[in-house]
Protein backbone atom coordinates (compact mmCIF):
# COMPACT_ATOMS: atom_id res chain seq x y z
CA UNK A 1 0.00 0.00 0.00
CA UNK A 2 2.67 2.36 1.30
CA UNK A 3 4.65 1.70 -1.96
CA UNK A 4 2.04 2.44 -4.15
CA UNK A 5 1.06 5.77 -2.95
CA UNK A 6 5.67 6.38 -3.07
CA UNK A 7 5.04 5.93 -6.79
CA UNK A 8 2.02 7.69 -7.13
CA UNK A 9 3.67 10.88 -5.46
CA UNK A 10 7.26 10.30 -7.23
CA UNK A 11 5.34 10.27 -10.91
CA UNK A 12 3.09 13.44 -9.58
CA UNK A 13 6.04 15.62 -8.50
CA UNK A 14 6.99 16.95 -11.40
CA UNK A 15 4.05 18.54 -12.05
CA UNK A 16 3.96 20.41 -8.99
CA UNK A 17 7.76 22.27 -9.24
CA UNK A 18 6.98 25.98 -8.40
CA UNK A 19 9.63 28.66 -7.43
CA UNK A 20 10.81 28.85 -4.00
CA UNK A 21 9.16 32.05 -3.25
CA UNK A 22 5.40 30.45 -4.46
CA UNK A 23 6.13 27.54 -1.75
CA UNK A 24 7.66 29.56 0.58
CA UNK A 25 3.95 31.99 0.88
CA UNK A 26 2.28 28.81 0.59
CA UNK A 27 4.15 27.71 3.30
CA UNK A 28 3.81 30.96 5.49
CA UNK A 29 -0.31 31.21 4.82
CA UNK A 30 -0.88 27.91 6.00
CA UNK A 31 1.09 28.29 8.89
CA UNK A 32 -0.61 31.42 9.71
CA UNK A 33 -4.26 29.90 9.44
CA UNK A 34 -3.57 27.48 10.82
CA UNK A 35 -2.40 29.72 13.66
CA UNK A 36 -5.27 31.80 13.71
CA UNK A 37 -7.98 28.93 14.24
CA UNK A 38 -5.97 27.45 17.10
CA UNK A 39 -6.36 31.07 18.52
CA UNK A 40 -10.17 30.98 17.57
CA UNK A 41 -10.07 27.62 19.66
CA UNK A 42 -8.52 28.42 22.96
CA UNK A 43 -10.02 31.89 23.11
CA UNK A 44 -12.17 32.70 26.67
CA UNK A 45 -11.06 29.01 27.42
CA UNK A 46 -8.86 27.62 30.65
CA UNK A 47 -6.61 26.59 27.67
CA UNK A 48 -5.87 30.59 26.73
CA UNK A 49 -4.88 30.78 30.49
CA UNK A 50 -2.15 28.40 30.17
CA UNK A 51 -0.90 29.30 27.04
CA UNK A 52 -0.05 32.49 28.65
CA UNK A 53 1.74 30.64 31.47
CA UNK A 54 3.71 28.83 29.23
CA UNK A 55 4.46 31.92 26.79
CA UNK A 56 6.32 33.49 30.36
CA UNK A 57 8.20 30.43 31.22
CA UNK A 58 9.57 30.27 27.48
CA UNK A 59 10.72 33.56 28.34
CA UNK A 60 12.27 32.93 31.16
CA UNK A 61 13.42 30.10 29.97
CA UNK A 62 15.50 32.07 27.12
CA UNK A 63 16.60 34.58 29.33
CA UNK A 64 18.17 32.23 31.79
CA UNK A 65 20.00 30.79 28.92
CA UNK A 66 21.37 34.64 27.77
CA UNK A 67 21.98 35.53 31.60
CA UNK A 68 23.94 32.24 31.83
CA UNK A 69 21.92 31.49 35.29
CA UNK A 70 22.77 28.31 34.32
CA UNK A 71 21.10 25.86 37.04
CA UNK A 72 17.99 27.89 36.42
CA UNK A 73 18.40 27.00 32.88
CA UNK A 74 18.68 23.25 33.31
CA UNK A 75 15.90 23.35 35.79
CA UNK A 76 13.42 24.91 33.06
CA UNK A 77 14.96 23.12 30.39
CA UNK A 78 14.80 19.37 32.33
CA UNK A 79 10.72 20.19 33.14
CA UNK A 80 10.13 21.28 29.57
CA UNK A 81 10.94 18.06 28.48
CA UNK A 82 7.70 16.55 30.36
CA UNK A 83 6.08 19.51 29.09
CA UNK A 84 4.62 18.01 25.94
CA UNK A 85 2.85 15.13 27.72
CA UNK A 86 1.85 17.58 30.28
CA UNK A 87 -0.19 19.31 27.60
CA UNK A 88 -1.63 16.72 26.21
CA UNK A 89 -3.53 16.40 29.53
CA UNK A 90 -4.52 19.94 30.42
CA UNK A 91 -5.66 20.34 26.31
CA UNK A 92 -7.05 17.22 26.15
CA UNK A 93 -10.85 18.98 25.92
CA UNK A 94 -9.57 21.61 23.19
CA UNK A 95 -8.12 18.95 20.87
CA UNK A 96 -11.32 17.12 21.31
CA UNK A 97 -13.12 19.70 20.24
CA UNK A 98 -10.60 20.50 17.85
CA UNK A 99 -10.55 16.63 16.28
CA UNK A 100 -14.72 17.01 16.65
CA UNK A 101 -14.16 20.29 14.18
CA UNK A 102 -11.98 18.85 11.36
CA UNK A 103 -14.75 15.59 11.61
CA UNK A 104 -17.13 17.69 10.93
CA UNK A 105 -15.23 19.31 7.70
CA UNK A 106 -17.86 19.26 4.58
CA UNK A 107 -17.06 15.91 3.13
CA UNK A 108 -18.20 14.41 6.51
CA UNK A 109 -20.60 16.60 7.44
CA UNK A 110 -24.44 15.42 8.07
CA UNK A 111 -27.30 18.01 8.51
CA UNK A 112 -29.27 17.75 11.93
CA UNK A 113 -32.31 17.57 9.22
CA UNK A 114 -32.65 15.21 6.36
CA UNK A 115 -36.60 15.73 5.85
CA UNK A 116 -38.08 18.48 3.60
CA UNK A 117 -38.94 21.89 4.89
CA UNK A 118 -42.44 20.61 6.15
CA UNK A 119 -41.12 18.11 8.68
CA UNK A 120 -38.41 20.68 9.68
CA UNK A 121 -41.28 23.34 10.28
CA UNK A 122 -43.38 20.52 11.86
CA UNK A 123 -40.49 19.48 14.63
CA UNK A 124 -39.81 23.16 15.48
CA UNK A 125 -43.45 24.09 16.58
CA UNK A 126 -43.34 20.64 18.46
CA UNK A 127 -40.39 21.79 20.58
CA UNK A 128 -41.29 25.45 20.74
CA UNK A 129 -44.79 24.74 21.62
CA UNK A 130 -43.76 21.94 24.18
CA UNK A 131 -41.37 24.59 25.70
CA UNK A 132 -43.50 27.47 26.00
CA UNK A 133 -46.22 25.23 27.74
CA UNK A 134 -43.65 23.90 30.25
CA UNK A 135 -42.16 27.41 30.38
CA UNK A 136 -45.52 28.63 31.71
CA UNK A 137 -46.07 25.84 34.37
CA UNK A 138 -42.52 25.92 35.50
CA UNK A 139 -41.51 22.86 34.45
CA UNK A 140 -37.91 22.01 34.78
CA UNK A 141 -36.74 20.72 31.44
CA UNK A 142 -33.58 19.74 29.21
CA UNK A 143 -33.94 19.51 25.67
CA UNK A 144 -30.63 18.74 23.51
CA UNK A 145 -31.09 19.08 20.15
CA UNK A 146 -28.21 16.87 18.36
CA UNK A 147 -26.54 18.20 15.48
CA UNK A 148 -23.09 17.25 13.38
CA UNK A 149 -21.73 15.45 16.62
CA UNK A 150 -23.19 12.25 17.28
CA UNK A 151 -24.04 11.65 20.86
CA UNK A 152 -24.67 8.04 21.37
CA UNK A 153 -22.79 8.09 24.57
CA UNK A 154 -24.98 10.05 25.87
CA UNK A 155 -27.98 8.33 24.70
CA UNK A 156 -26.25 5.10 26.24
CA UNK A 157 -27.16 6.52 29.78
CA UNK A 158 -30.42 7.23 29.67
CA UNK A 159 -33.43 4.98 28.23
CA UNK A 160 -33.58 4.37 24.62
CA UNK A 161 -37.29 5.53 22.85
CA UNK A 162 -36.68 5.97 19.77
CA UNK A 163 -40.08 7.87 19.46
CA UNK A 164 -41.59 9.93 16.83
CA UNK A 165 -41.42 13.87 17.90
CA UNK A 166 -44.93 15.70 19.47
CA UNK A 167 -45.58 18.33 21.49
CA UNK A 168 -47.61 16.15 23.68
CA UNK A 169 -45.02 13.54 24.65
CA UNK A 170 -42.27 16.14 25.10
CA UNK A 171 -44.20 17.45 28.02
CA UNK A 172 -45.22 14.32 29.14
CA UNK A 173 -41.88 13.34 29.62
CA UNK A 174 -41.06 16.12 32.22
CA UNK A 175 -44.06 15.87 34.22
CA UNK A 176 -42.26 15.86 37.83
CA UNK A 177 -42.13 12.44 39.65
CA UNK A 178 -42.40 10.36 36.66
CA UNK A 179 -39.61 7.71 35.76
CA UNK A 180 -37.98 9.90 32.91
CA UNK A 181 -38.28 13.56 34.39
CA UNK A 182 -34.94 13.62 35.96
CA UNK A 183 -32.41 13.85 33.00
CA UNK A 184 -32.11 15.52 29.28
CA UNK A 185 -34.30 14.43 26.35
CA UNK A 186 -32.01 13.45 23.09
CA UNK A 187 -33.27 14.90 19.81
CA UNK A 188 -32.03 13.50 16.60
CA UNK A 189 -33.86 15.02 13.54
CA UNK A 190 -37.44 13.88 14.04
CA UNK A 191 -37.18 11.47 16.93
CA UNK A 192 -37.20 11.64 20.62
CA UNK A 193 -33.94 9.21 20.86
CA UNK A 194 -33.51 8.93 24.71
CA UNK A 195 -34.49 10.23 27.73
CA UNK A 196 -33.37 10.46 31.42
CA UNK A 197 -29.62 10.99 30.06
CA UNK A 198 -27.16 12.31 31.78
CA UNK A 199 -24.75 15.12 30.81
CA UNK A 200 -21.20 16.35 31.62
CA UNK A 201 -21.37 18.98 33.83
CA UNK A 202 -18.98 22.02 33.00
CA UNK A 203 -15.93 23.12 34.43
CA UNK A 204 -16.30 26.85 34.29
CA UNK A 205 -15.61 28.44 36.82
CA UNK A 206 -16.75 31.95 36.48
CA UNK A 207 -20.17 30.15 35.81
CA UNK A 208 -23.00 32.40 38.01
CA UNK A 209 -24.08 30.37 41.31
CA UNK A 210 -27.41 31.60 40.36
CA UNK A 211 -27.66 28.77 38.12
CA UNK A 212 -28.46 25.31 38.84
CA UNK A 213 -27.33 21.84 37.66
CA UNK A 214 -29.58 21.75 34.61
CA UNK A 215 -27.78 24.86 33.46
CA UNK A 216 -24.50 23.65 34.13
CA UNK A 217 -25.09 20.01 32.51
CA UNK A 218 -26.18 22.16 29.62
CA UNK A 219 -22.93 24.36 29.06
CA UNK A 220 -21.31 20.66 29.88
CA UNK A 221 -22.48 18.98 26.56
CA UNK A 222 -21.96 22.48 24.67
CA UNK A 223 -18.43 22.36 25.27
CA UNK A 224 -18.22 18.93 24.12
CA UNK A 225 -19.88 18.95 21.05
CA UNK A 226 -22.09 21.32 18.87
CA UNK A 227 -25.35 20.42 19.83
CA UNK A 228 -27.68 22.80 21.32
CA UNK A 229 -29.46 22.00 24.35
CA UNK A 230 -32.87 24.10 25.70
CA UNK A 231 -32.94 24.25 29.24
CA UNK A 232 -36.53 25.54 31.40
CA UNK A 233 -36.00 26.29 34.90
CA UNK A 234 -38.15 24.42 37.68
CA UNK A 235 -37.86 27.89 39.66
CA UNK A 236 -38.56 30.91 37.43
CA UNK A 237 -39.76 28.91 34.33
CA UNK A 238 -37.01 31.13 32.42
CA UNK A 239 -35.79 29.59 28.61
CA UNK A 240 -32.32 29.68 28.05
CA UNK A 241 -30.15 27.76 25.30
CA UNK A 242 -26.41 26.66 25.28
CA UNK A 243 -24.47 26.82 22.65
CA UNK A 244 -20.79 26.47 21.91
CA UNK A 245 -19.92 26.40 25.65
CA UNK A 246 -22.54 30.25 26.06
CA UNK A 247 -25.48 30.20 27.66
CA UNK A 248 -28.08 32.35 26.64
CA UNK A 249 -31.09 33.35 28.81
CA UNK A 250 -34.24 35.02 28.72
CA UNK A 251 -36.18 33.69 25.67
CA UNK A 252 -39.53 33.77 24.85
CA UNK A 253 -41.35 31.40 21.59
CA UNK A 254 -40.10 33.75 19.04
CA UNK A 255 -36.65 34.18 19.78
CA UNK A 256 -36.60 30.63 20.23
CA UNK A 257 -37.83 29.63 16.92
CA UNK A 258 -35.99 32.13 15.29
CA UNK A 259 -32.55 30.40 16.64
CA UNK A 260 -33.93 26.96 15.85
CA UNK A 261 -34.81 28.40 12.11
CA UNK A 262 -31.51 30.02 11.52
CA UNK A 263 -29.64 26.96 12.90
CA UNK A 264 -31.29 24.41 10.66
CA UNK A 265 -31.89 26.53 7.84
CA UNK A 266 -27.96 26.71 7.38
CA UNK A 267 -27.52 23.34 7.96
CA UNK A 268 -30.12 22.69 5.52
CA UNK A 269 -28.12 25.18 2.82
CA UNK A 270 -24.93 23.40 3.28
CA UNK A 271 -25.46 20.04 1.03
CA UNK A 272 -23.04 17.43 2.00
CA UNK A 273 -21.26 15.07 -0.12
CA UNK A 274 -23.23 11.86 -0.20
CA UNK A 275 -21.34 8.96 -0.81
CA UNK A 276 -24.00 6.40 -0.24
CA UNK A 277 -26.12 8.86 -2.99
CA UNK A 278 -23.02 9.22 -5.31
CA UNK A 279 -22.70 5.21 -5.55
CA UNK A 280 -26.02 4.56 -5.99
CA UNK A 281 -26.25 7.26 -9.00
CA UNK A 282 -23.05 5.73 -10.22
CA UNK A 283 -24.33 1.83 -10.15
CA UNK A 284 -27.18 3.34 -12.11
CA UNK A 285 -25.16 4.74 -14.84
CA UNK A 286 -23.80 1.58 -15.30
Amino acid sequence: MWAWLTNIISYLEPYFQFPDIIRHVVDIVIVAYVLYKLMLLIRETRAEQVLKGLSILLFVTWLSDILKLNTIFMILRNTAQLGVIALLIVFQPELRKALEQIGRGRIFEKVAFSQNDVNISEVIDNIVEAVQNLSNAQIGALIVIERKTGLNDVVETGTKLDAHLTRELLENIFVPNTPLHDGAVIIRESKIVAAGCFLPLTENPNLSRQLGTRHRAALGISEVSDALTIIVSEETGVISLASDGKLTRYLDGKGLRDILEKVYTKEKEAKPFNLKKWRLKDDQQI
